[in-house]
């Protein structure tokens, strides 16, 4: 396959109790015209068997000598990928039938558009929908995104396709683990290109006691991961000498995460004593 329409970046880590019916939404999808990168980040459980269960020809299969860590994994899919665009997937999440097809005609229609999302269906370890994301559907038109994200990130990272040499030029920002998704939108706004949804819930995000999501939420402040990010982001645009409003609310966003961030931690000091 020398130039498909679409690269599919998918990076596993341990990931054999989905994969299988993620691999298998991927494969099912209408637009077909796709290379599906597959980097297998040291796994230790049985995905590389499942993997090679799939007699499938768009499979691009690489595997890190050792965990390399997800932005690592992510980095080297854009660099190799030969398609338009390149959708974003993970391996414990379900696509509809429909998704690459609807988000590859809304790109060809929409040139001025770098990225686009869809909504969600959260859904639990079982695959049964478990609750909306309120803030997914509340923000669909690029102003309402490019509004928002100073403040909260309202884009499901799964669910994104966006142009591939907008991405290469953009890699994903090693200082901002956990949180790479969102400092690469603030990146993306803050030189003017725009980011999209469409108002469909074209991808099933699976959210379990496991997911990177939940296990970060538990095991760190939220608040204060976003506001070192933020700092990170600004720090970067100042010497590149891209201040304007945007950043100017990027700060504000900063200062209430800081502010949140610190009032959580001195609540959780207080309960500890009670």
């Amino acid at each position: 396959m020398n130039s498909p329409t679409i690269s599919v970046l998918l990076p596993i880590y341990n990931s054999a109790a989905y994969l299988k019916t993620a691999l298998q939404s991927l494969t099912d999808q209408h637009f077909s015209d796709f290379e599906l990168i597959i980097i297998n980040d040291g796994s230790t459980d049985n995905c590389e068997q499942i993997i090679n269960s799939f007699n499938d020809s768009r499979i691009v299969y690489h595997k890190n000598k050792t965990n390399k860590g997800l932005i690592f994994s992510l980095n080297f899919g854009i660099n190799i990928a030969k398609g338009k665009y390149i959708a974003r997937m993970d391996a414990d999440d379900i696509c509809h039938p429909e998704r690459f097809l609807k988000q590859v005609q809304f790109l060809s229609a929409n040139e001025n558009i770098a990225v686009v999302a869809t909504t969600v269906n959260f859904i639990n370890k079982n695959g049964e929908i478990a609750e909306n994301w309120e803030l997914d559907l509340k923000t669909i038109l690029p102003t309402d995104i490019k509004n928002t994200m100073p403040f909260q990130n309202c884009i499901a990272h799964p669910s994104i396709m966006i142009r591939t040499e907008i991405a290469k030029e953009n890699l994903y920002n090693y200082n901002c683990k956990n949180r790479e998704d969102y400092d690469l939108w603030l990146r993306l706004l803050n030189k003017n290109y725009s980011i999209a949804k469409l108002n469909e819930k074209l991808l099933y995000y699976r959210v379990h006691n496991h997911s990177i999501t939940n296990l970060y939420i538990k095991n760190s402040s939220l608040f204060l991961s976003h506001f070192r990010m933020k700092i990170e982001f600004l720090r970067t645009e100042f010497y590149s000498r891209r201040i304007n409003y945007f950043t100017t609310m990027v700060l504000v966003g900063a200062i209430i995460d800081l502010t949140k961030g610190c009032f959580k931690w001195i609540k959780s000091l207080f309960s500890k004593h009670v």
